[in-house]
């Protein structure tokens, strides 16, 4: 039956009762009077998932009017679903259970913007339901869906997620990054206590550890493999990074009008200013083989040490991908995604233009475009990159006619970088192929990203700006590149500077060799003077200018 047509009416209930006890009901003779009994509405409702039918009772009213009022919100309510089974239902399980609980009439425009998302009609989503709603609600870039299924999982749900959404706010919020902030500081003091314990447990002379020695090592490995094993630290950069994901889901929960205040907005987290570039210079090499420590998360290699891992990694059938990376900038998944159709080696300029890239989903490879339009750019190639790109097209043609030639399979992908068969080259192999390269160099350690980073170095080596560098590695705002480079820059200019200066010939002697004899006046009375001194004393009133 349609709801617009459920029966529903207002009547008057007394307690009076006959000589045998029994309520009079309707048949009461003071009923007539319209201050005797008191006001009540009955109002059917869908039937329940079994088909039994329930009606909506509630008495108690002082006035007609004052129960028409409910009854009409009733009715509204009703009206809502159409002739949707479904949505009756659960309005009618909606309706019943506040019948049951004696709550207050929800509004219709309450209710039906509950009803269009599919969220409990009663308020009490939580928000582990509507993360999970949202989620499945996304059409973004699988990373990013990655990204969000992490802090939803690790973070928000363990936190947040048996909070009723509409009564979230920003205490509880507050408390979750506060809960995470100490918990990586226990990581952080666990992993350092490991660390020390690797040292003691080691032996740190040549040749076979003496009888005594070996059991002392055998007792400190015992402990180091009852400690917790090293884990990751949920850093500031991550902490904002999982309250913009809670902010988004929040505020799609504003813009479905079930929230109208976003809690993630108002929490204070600490600063996350970008890691800065340094350079691995002389000084910060030796400190590194003395200590084993990395200055700052991201590290760039000097000219010259770049061109060491070049000369070593020149073997590496990933040579090209690295070259290219080093000088103009790519990023990982952008590089391996590379199509031949897309790089121009015969145009004036040469190019590569940045289309397509490859990332992965937890482990599975991903083709998709860049993240943003200004990644979606044209690359120019210098004549050294163009010979290099030439000869790995060559040993790739070569090696695609080998394995025909041996009746191996090749899979025709189009990619600059393939792996043997020809097959997507997953973005895993060329950082573990660029770790073991660094490693057999004896160079500095940095990440494959920092040779990235390396390219915005050589554009201030060459004599550009920030600007340049901005452009070089497509940022889509100047802002980022300063944040990461401008310290990397510099250090660059201090280097600058002082080539600068050096440039320009002299013939001036040391400023610790001995002045001349008479180069400099003698000083204090009768002292003698050069001839051409001026004589006059000022001191006479004749001779002051």
């Amino acid at each position: 039956m349609p709801s617009a047509r459920r029966a529903g009416s207002i009547y008057r209930r007394c307690e009076c009762r006959d000589g045998e006890g029994k309520l009079l009901g309707a048949s009461c003779p003071k009923l007539k009077r319209k201050s005797h009994g008191a006001v009540g509405l009955r109002q059917e409702l869908p039937p329940t998932a079994e088909g039994k039918r329930r009606t909506f009772r509630r008495t108690g009213y002082a006035t007609v009017a004052e129960a028409q009022g409910d009854l009409s919100r009733l009715q509204a309510v009703l009206e809502l679903p159409g002739d949707d089974p479904v949505e009756q239902q659960r309005v009618g399980d909606l309706l019943a259970d506040i019948a049951r609980r004696r709550a207050d009439i929800p509004q219709a425009a309450e209710v039906q913007r509950r009803l269009g998302v599919g969220v409990p009609l009663d308020g009490q989503t939580t928000v582990a339901e509507w993360l999970d709603r949202w989620m499945a609600s996304k059409k973004t870039r699988a990373t990013t869906l990655a990204g969000y299924r992490s802090h939803i999982k690790v973070h928000l749900k363990p936190h947040l997620g048996h909070y009723r959404l509409d009564r979230l706010n920003v205490g509880h919020v507050q408390a979750m990054f506060d809960a995470i902030a100490d918990q990586a500081d226990v990581i952080r003091a666990e992993n350092e206590a490991r660390r020390e314990q690797e040292q003691r447990a080691r032996w740190h002379r040549p040749g076979r550890p003496p009888a005594a020695e070996r059991e002392r090592l055998a007792a400190e490995r015992a402990k180091l493999d009852a400690m917790p094993p090293y884990r990751r630290v949920t850093g500031p950069a991550t902490r904002h990074a999982i309250r913009r994901t809670l902010r988004t889901a929040l505020n799609a929960a504003i813009a479905q009008q079930l929230l109208t205040f976003n809690a993630a907005a108002h929490v204070e987290l600490g600063s996350s200013a970008r890691p800065k570039g340094l350079l691995w210079t002389a000084e910060r090499v030796a400190r590194w083989r003395e200590t084993d420590q990395v200055p700052s998360p991201v590290m760039v290699w000097t000219p010259e040490q770049l061109g060491q891992f070049l000369d070593a990694a020149e073997d590496s059938r990933l040579y090209a991908f690295y070259h290219l990376v080093a000088h103009h900038g790519l990023r990982r998944g952008e590089g391996v995604g590379a199509d031949w159709a897309n790089v121009y080696l015969d145009s004036r300029p040469a190019r590569i233009d940045v289309l397509t890239e490859i990332v992965v989903d937890g482990w599975t490879p991903v083709e998709t475009q860049p993240k943003t339009d200004s990644s979606m750019a044209s690359v120019m190639l210098d004549q050294g990159t163009v010979a290099v790109l030439r000869e790995h097209r060559a040993r790739q043609e070569a090696e695609r006619a080998a394995r025909l030639a041996a009746g191996l399979s090749w899979t025709d992908t189009g990619k600059v970088f393939v792996a043997e068969d020809g097959s997507w080259l997953h973005p895993d192999v060329v950082s573990k192929e660029f770790k073991r390269l660094v490693a057999a160099a004896g160079l500095p350690p940095i990440n494959l990203r920092d040779l990235r980073h390396g390219a915005a170095a050589l554009v201030k080596a060459g004599g550009g700006d920030i600007d340049d560098a901005s452009k070089k590695l497509r940022h889509s705002t100047i802002v980022l590149t300063a944040d990461t480079y401008m310290a990397l820059f510099q250090e660059y200019e201090e280097d600058l500077t002082e080539r600068a200066a050096a440039a320009v010939p002299r013939a001036r002697r040391s400023r610790d060799a001995a002045p001349a004899a008479g180069a400099v006046p003698q000083q204090g009375p009768g002292a003698s003077q050069p001839a051409d001194a001026d004589m006059t004393d000022a001191s006479d009133g004749t001779g002051g200018h």
